[in-house]
């Protein structure tokens, strides 16, 4: 199972995004575990994850954020805006393909696709 951490400012739109995350892994049949996070406790969470997925409204901290998760080996990238929807999850969960494709995330295969064809 992959665990992605998806954090915003305070938590609160991350949870409403994770929300769509899960439903949308839940359609396609992935073994990922999404959770929700802030920036607060980025260093702890990066414990127990593989992929860190930040917020666009954090791009001007996303540097750091990027630093942390390299020390903690766990690949990481800032998301496009997004609505916190099922339109902002499906786009939202396109940004783990090329983590994946690049051999950025540890023993992971491609999220499959809509259609349920892997991201090659």
């Amino acid at each position: 199972m992959q665990r992605v951490l998806v954090v915003c400012g305070a938590g609160a739109s991350s949870s409403f995004l994770v929300h769509w995350l899960r439903r949308e892994a839940t359609a396609r049949a992935d073994d990922i575990r999404f959770d929700a996070g802030s920036i607060d406790d980025i260093d702890t969470a990066l414990e127990d994850v593989d992929v860190l997925l930040v917020g666009h409204h954090l791009a001007a901290v996303y540097p750091a954020l990027e630093d942390s998760a390299v020390r903690a080996g766990v690949a990481s990238a800032l998301l496009e805006p997004v609505g916190f929807d099922s339109a902002g999850a499906r786009a939202a969960y396109a940004a783990l393909g090329p983590l994946v494709d690049r051999g950025l995330v540890r023993g992971a295969s491609s999220p499959a696709s809509p259609s349920g064809e892997t991201h090659a």
